[in-house]
C-alpha cells in the first residue's frame, strides 16, 4: 500500500513538473496549521517529511503574516512558531498583517508563477486552490501525508494550453504569408535572371558555331593544291647494270 501511494505521489509531481514547469528543489509554502499538525503528531521535521513525500530536495517557506498569526495563538503554538521561524521567509506585500489564508492566496494569485506547493490543513483553502491552475496542495491525516491529485480545473487548463500551442495565432499566420510571398517574389526574380542568362549564352554558342563552320568552309574552298609524287605501279623496276659473275 505504501509503495502504491509513493508511485501515485511521484506521478503527481511529474505532472506538475512537465505541465506547469515545477523544478527541483521544489518550493513548499507552509502555513501554521500544517506546522502545528506535525508537532502534535510528532511526524518529524518539516524538511524531512516533505522531502520524503515529494522524493526530491525541497526548500520550505513561510510568511510574516503566518508567523504573526502563530504568535497571536499563544503558548500552545510555541513549538509551531519555532518551526516556522526556522523556514525561509518569502516576501508578502502586507504592511498590516492579514490572516494566513489571505496571505497565501495573495502570494499564489492566479497562476502560481513562483511554483509553490502549498502545505496546509485548511480544507477551505485547499478547495480554493483546486480552482486555481497549477497549485498543488499538501496535507496530513493523522500520521499520513498526502499530495492532492490534480483537479479537473488543473487538467482542463493544461489541455487548453496545449490546444493553443497547436493552433497558430492570426499574427503568426500573417507573418508566414508575408514570408512566403517574399520568397516567391525572390524566386521569380531569380528565375527571370537565369532565363535571360541562358538566352544570352545560347546566342553566343550559335555565333561561335557559325564562325567555326565558316572558317572550316573557307579552308576547304581556298586550299592550295600541291604536286603529288609518281604512281609507284606505273614506274618500271630499275634494271641491274652488272652481268652475272663468271665462275
Amino acid at each position: 500500500m505504501r509503495l502504491k501511494k509513493h508511485k501515485r505521489n511521484r506521478k503527481v509531481v511529474r505532472f506538475y513538473s512537465t505541465r506547469y514547469g515545477f523544478r527541483e528543489p521544489f518550493k513548499v509554502l507552509c502555513d501554521g496549521t500544517f506546522l502545528h499538525h506535525l508537532v502534535l503528531n510528532k511526524l518529524g521535521s518539516p524538511q524531512e517529511v516533505l522531502s520524503s513525500l515529494l522524493s526530491a530536495r525541497t526548500i520550505l517557506f513561510t510568511t510574516r503574516c503566518i508567523i504573526s498569526e502563530l504568535k497571536r495563538l499563544g503558548e500552545s503554538f510555541s513549538e509551531s512558531l519555532k518551526g516556522a521561524l526556522s523556514l525561509t521567509i518569502t516576501k508578502c506585500e502586507h504592511p498590516d498583517r492579514v490572516s494566513a489564508s489571505s496571505c497565501i492566496e495573495a502570494i499564489v494569485k492566479d497562476k502560481n508563477s513562483d511554483h509553490f506547493f502549498v502545505a496546509s490543513q485548511d480544507a477551505d483553502l485547499r478547495k480554493k486552490f483546486r480552482e486555481i491552475p497549477g497549485v498543488p496542495a499538501i496535507y496530513a491525516i493523522r500520521n499520513s501525508m498526502f499530495l492532492d491529485q490534480p483537479s479537473a480545473c488543473h487538467l482542463q487548463f493544461v489541455k487548453t494550453a496545449e490546444e493553443e500551442r497547436l493552433h497558430m495565432k492570426e499574427l503568426e499566420v500573417d507573418m508566414i504569408k508575408e514570408r512566403e510571398k517574399k520568397r516567391l517574389a525572390d524566386q521569380a526574380a531569380a528565375d527571370g535572371t537565369e532565363s535571360l542568362g541562358d538566352v544570352t549564352k545560347g546566342r553566343g554558342v550559335r555565333s561561335m558555331h557559325t564562325s567555326w563552320t565558316f572558317n572550316q568552309k573557307d579552308k576547304s574552298m581556298f586550299k592550295r593544291k600541291r604536286a603529288k609524287g609518281p604512281n609507284p605501279l606505273s614506274c618500271k623496276k630499275k634494271k641491274n647494270s652488272k652481268g652475272p659473275v663468271a665462275a
